[in-house]
């Protein structure tokens, strides 16, 4: 007996719905809005995604009506663009041109400017974590072994 795969569009839909839920334990914080977060150079972090987040995000980009152009990047907070490693996905006035559909770490990683409110225990965001690999692994096999967005983008 063969098992017929969900759909990538009912796998996006799960995917909101993990992301709504995620959105509720981290109502309580409160971002600047400054975009370091999205200034991988100036982290030293980045969000790594999964396919099913890359599919998102595609879906995402495609609404919007294409990749932005590169004359459209971010404009940079400090002096030297090249060492910020703005994302991608920053539009001209430096905010995300995909905020509804942004990845799970963009979701959960916040600056050190960010007033924190009550959020999720470790425990919470291992199960979130790892429901996320679930779908992904649904969307494709191997679609749970994340990768740097900046490589994502840059493909």
């Amino acid at each position: 007996m063969s098992t017929q795969r969900p759909s990538t569009d009912e796998l996006l839909d799960e995917l909101s719905a993990l992301y709504r839920e995620v959105d509720a334990l981290y109502a309580l914080w409160s971002c600047p809005g400054t975009t370091e977060c999205c200034r991988f150079g100036i982290t030293g972090r980045q969000p790594y995604v999964t396919s099913i987040e890359i599919a998102a995000i595609e879906h995402a980009i495609g609404r919007r009506g294409g990749p932005l152009r590169p004359n459209k990047r971010a404009l940079p907070l400090h002096t030297d663009a090249a060492q910020e490693r703005a994302c991608g996905l920053l539009d001209r006035n430096g905010r995300c041109s995909i905020y509804a559909d942004r990845p799970l770490g963009c979701r959960t990683h916040y600056c050190e400017r960010a007033a924190p409110g009550p959020g999720p225990s470790r425990e919470v965001l291992r199960d979130l974590v790892r429901r996320l690999q679930e779908l992904a692994t649904r969307h494709e096999m191997g679609g749970d072994a994340a990768r740097p967005l900046e490589r994502v983008l840059d493909e």
